[in-house]
């Protein structure tokens, strides 16, 4: 069974994207079957793995998203002659890209603007997704939901739906603002369903839009490790570094390893993070962590 992970913070802007999408491309390389689910309105996840003008076509061809999922049927229009069910793999998008080789799987729901609807009608939606994950989970290694950074029916989704969360944090001012909204956000759902084990598997610090460690980020980095160490929460020592090849790899969908003119100690750092987080969630044969939690 695959092991299921949320990329969450309560603050916007901290590269939850970033770090869920070089997770998924590199977890792919390892040979693990991976699946890519977008939890976000905003669809960042699914623009960074399928690329922006694939992305477009598909919504322009009115293929099904994770939007489905949620409503619960396929409405009626273009390829449907009546509201049909649900089906994940219409759903989901394989990644072709030569760089996978034979090695790994990368598979995505990809979302769009529309998801936002759900929100207007949370009741009775909440375990939709988790639902459907567990349909498919038996052909997947790892699950990566990518999280709107607010709490909503989408939180508790993405909660159902997973063991572990990772929360990546930008270390700049005021970066420990959404830390205690997620762990008031946890304590109240694992407390309104005792049954359900989540926890967090460690905080990722996103150095991605500075290009050193002034003292702005080195207080920002105290002041996250001191709040993190009182809800014995672990951190983890590698980082996502600065460089232009992080955006730019977003927009040729790609890792940041393959965008060209990268360089090799970012692809060297970026390379330590994943198999860093990897190994935390013991997906790594031979590289297993300490016990997270």
């Amino acid at each position: 069974m695959a092991v299921t992970v949320s990329m969450i913070n309560m603050k916007g802007g901290v590269g939850k994207t970033t770090v869920a999408s070089q997770l998924c491309f590199a977890g792919a390389a390892a040979g693990l079957r991976v699946l890519a689910v977008d939890l976000d309105p905003q669809s960042n996840l699914s623009q960074a793995i399928m690329g922006a003008r694939a992305y477009v076509d598909r919504l322009a061809a009115r293929k099904p998203t994770i939007v489905q999922i949620f409503d619960g049927y396929v409405p009626a229009g273009g390829e449907y002659g009546a509201p049909g069910r649900v089906d994940i793999d219409a759903i989901t998008v394989r990644k072709q890209a030569g760089w996978l080789g034979d090695k790994g799987v990368l598979h995505l729901i990809p979302s769009r603007l529309e998801l936002s609807r759900t929100l207007k009608n949370p009741t009775g939606k909440e375990r939709r997704l988790a639902k459907a994950l567990a349909r498919v989970a038996d052909r997947f290694d790892l699950i990566v939901i990518d999280c709107a950074p607010t709490e909503s029916i989408l939180t508790d989704a993405a909660y159902f739906a997973s063991r572990y969360a990772i929360v990546p944090v930008k270390p700049e001012f005021m970066a420990t603002i959404g830390l205690p909204l997620l762990a008031r956000s946890i304590q109240e759902f694992r407390m309104e369903n005792e049954d359900h084990e989540i926890e967090i598997a460690g905080l990722v610090f996103n150095c991605s839009s500075g290009s050193a460690e002034g003292p702005e980020v080195r207080s920002s980095i105290s002041e996250v490790e001191t709040q993190a160490a009182q809800h014995d929460w672990y951190v983890f020592g590698e980082r996502m570094p600065y460089s232009l090849s992080i955006p730019r790899a977003a927009r040729q969908a790609l890792p940041v390893r393959l965008v060209s003119y990268a360089r090799y100690n970012i692809i060297k750092q970026i390379n330590a993070l994943n198999v860093a987080m990897l190994s935390r969630l013991n997906l790594l044969p031979g590289e297993a962590s300490d016990e997270t939690g």
